[in-house]
């Protein structure tokens, strides 16, 4: 990714929680809501917010694990982590997130982007915050059927976001059923406010935006395509 501003990056602390925070040089009255994929605030996580911070806007990470990410935790082990997410309890600690990029760090408007499981909460958090800019959800992770611990149908909440959505679907997902993304679409396409952007990268695997999946060139291919629109999206919407 062509870098354009300088970019600080450091841990804060929000209350108990901790994040990521990714701030381009000379600040920024923006900021994006990162929510990685199972990963964590791992290596390539930290890439993502420092490819937002360099467009201009301030880069929020949540931390799903409070700690742990596949920079140093076995990936089964994060699978586990992952069936134990209570739906309530990470929205609550996004609204805390929210809280500070809009209090603390003065942001003037604030987005959300998640990736798999993040891209569900995504979507979930854009339902529950009317006040934000975006919403983006890279291939999300909305399970058919639904995760034990999945309590909020996620394409039933969608009809609720005001804010302009953008969707990555991988066209070969084995997450999200074909029917499962024909009901997310024609509900995102039933608001009666906020643009709907659904970009569908036929062949692509779920979570082709992770470095290991690009071995294969689709998915090499559809991230390379994606990513610098995602951030175009979240520069035009956030300079509302």
């Amino acid at each position: 990714m062509t870098r354009g501003f300088a970019v600080e990056a450091r841990t804060v602390a929000v209350g108990e929680l901790t994040a990521h925070l990714a701030q381009p040089d000379g600040g920024s009255d923006t900021v994006m809501l990162l929510l990685p994929m199972i990963t964590g605030i791992n290596e390539q996580v930290r890439e993502y917010a420092a490819d937002v911070a360099a467009a201009g806007i301030t880069a929020l990470v949540w931390d799903p694990w409070h700690g742990p990410s596949l920079d140093d935790t076995p990936m089964e082990r994060l699978f586990e982590l992952r069936g134990r997410l209570d739906d309530a309890a990470c929205l609550s600690e996004m609204d805390a997130l929210l809280a500070y990029a809009r209090g603390d760090l003065g942001a003037r408007r604030v987005g959300v982007i998640g990736w798999c499981l993040g891209g569900r909460f995504a979507l979930l958090l854009g339902a529950r915050d009317a006040e934000l800019a975006n919403v983006v959800a890279y291939h999300p992770s909305i399970w058919d059927p639904a995760e034990p611990n999945h309590v909020l149908d996620t394409v039933a909440s969608v009809s609720s976001i005001a804010a302009p959505v953008m969707v990555l679907h991988a066209g070969a997902d084995t997450v999200m059923s074909t029917g499962t993304f024909g009901a997310l679409q024609s509900a995102l396409q039933s608001r009666e406010t906020g643009a709907t952007i659904v970009h569908a990268y036929p062949g692509a695997a779920h979570g082709f935006s992770a470095r290991v999946r690009h071995d294969d060139p689709v998915n090499k291919a559809a991230w390379e395509i994606s990513w610098p629109q995602v951030l175009a999206f979240a520069t035009a919407s956030l300079a509302r």
